[in-house]
């Protein structure tokens, strides 16, 4: 087969069609250092300015050689928008919600008419038309919200939530019903900026968090409405052991897991074959050990065995650490190509 560009290889296995090679890319946050010093745009401005965003994304594609580009960078978007405050980490971090707009209880107000205009939603918007414009014939666009949970979880607090899911669950609708509004609402902007895909994070949905029953009950439905709402693929991240949930998380109709090396890939893929829809897994590279702490060879036998794990789609299991080495970044395509070649 001859070579493909960037976004046909996505594209195509995306449908369930052959593919020149798997597609290599990230569903979570792809900015390093490297990339930073490469492109001249860097941490903070990269996370508050479109210019400085879209410079910064564009390197998954440049740099790294990833089939898809994505913004942002943090998990901090809707909940700043909704009046969380927001501590930044410099140059080197990543900004975290350092104060909770809501008391658990409190009464929830509609989302703001002007949801869109605020904080850095605006720069994430215009960051998507550039990366349209710069990359959109070549590769896919990806645009991060965050799920229902999590964005939750940043309006009333983690351990709030966690307690109140297991205790006394009804308190917490009110609070998953603004935060998904807000995440589709933004979904569904970036989407006419020019996002091909969708990437939702519900990062705080992990099993290392909850239990089964509080995601099939407090979750699911708040994510099933949310990809019903969208009118492109849509990723569903969820970080940890995800093996109990798979089943659940392809009913949310979710396009493509993302799931972390963690989990029984082969066994993953054995339930997802009985959807009448293709549906794509994505990781099999674990972010922190090999990805960041590894060395070259390692990341290329890693991405070699996921592939014969079954894995459809080639990235890192969550976010890539900013300190990872572009060598080993661009080593998952070395052996997504070796792969092909056995």
């Amino acid at each position: 087969m001859s070579a493909m560009t960037a976004r046909e290889r996505f594209l195509n296995k995306l449908a369930g069609k052959e593919t020149d090679r798997v597609p290599v890319f990230c569903a979570d946050q792809t900015g390093t250092y490297e990339q930073m010093d490469n492109l001249r745009s860097f941490w903070p401005e990269a996370h508050q300015k479109a210019k400085e965003m879209a410079g910064l994304a564009l390197g998954a594609f440049t740099v790294a050689g990833f089939d898809a580009v994505r913004v942002p960078f943090c998990q901090t978007i809707e909940a700043e928008a909704l009046g969380a405050g927001i501590k930044y980490a410099g140059k080197e971090g990543i900004p975290s919600v350092n104060v909770h707009p809501y008391k658990l209880g409190e009464p929830v107000g509609p989302l703001p008419e002007n949801f869109l205009e605020r904080g850095r939603i605006p720069e994430l918007i215009e960051a998507v038309r550039i990366l349209k414009r710069e990359v959109g014939d070549q590769a896919v666009i990806i645009g991060g919200i965050i799920g229902p949970f999590s964005i939750a979880a940043s309006l009333i607090g983690i351990t709030d939530i966690l307690k109140a899911a297991f205790k006394t669950p009804e308190k917490v609708k009110p609070y998953l019903d603004l935060a998904g509004e807000a995440g589709t609402t933004l979904g569904k902007a970036l989407i006419e900026a020019g996002a091909d895909l969708i990437c939702v994070e519900d990062m705080m949905a992990s099993m290392d968090m909850i239990s089964p029953k509080i995601y099939r009950e407090l979750v699911a439905p708040w994510e099933t409405r949310q990809n019903a709402a969208l009118s492109v693929p849509v990723i569903l991240h969820i970080c940890g052991k995800t093996d109990i949930i798979i089943d659940d998380m392809a009913n949310t109709g979710a396009s493509i897991l993302s799931v972390e090396p963690k989990v029984d890939a082969p066994a993953a893929k054995e339930k997802l074959k009985k959807y009448d829809r293709f549906i794509p897994l994505i990781g099999g590279v674990d972010a922190v050990t090999t990805l960041f702490s590894g060395s070259e060879e390692e990341v290329v036998q890693e991405t070699i065995k996921a592939i014969n794990q079954g894995y459809d789609m080639i990235a890192p299991g969550c976010s890539i650490a900013p300190g990872s080495p572009v060598v080993n970044l661009r080593a998952m395509i070395k052996g997504a190509t070796l792969a092909k070649e056995q």
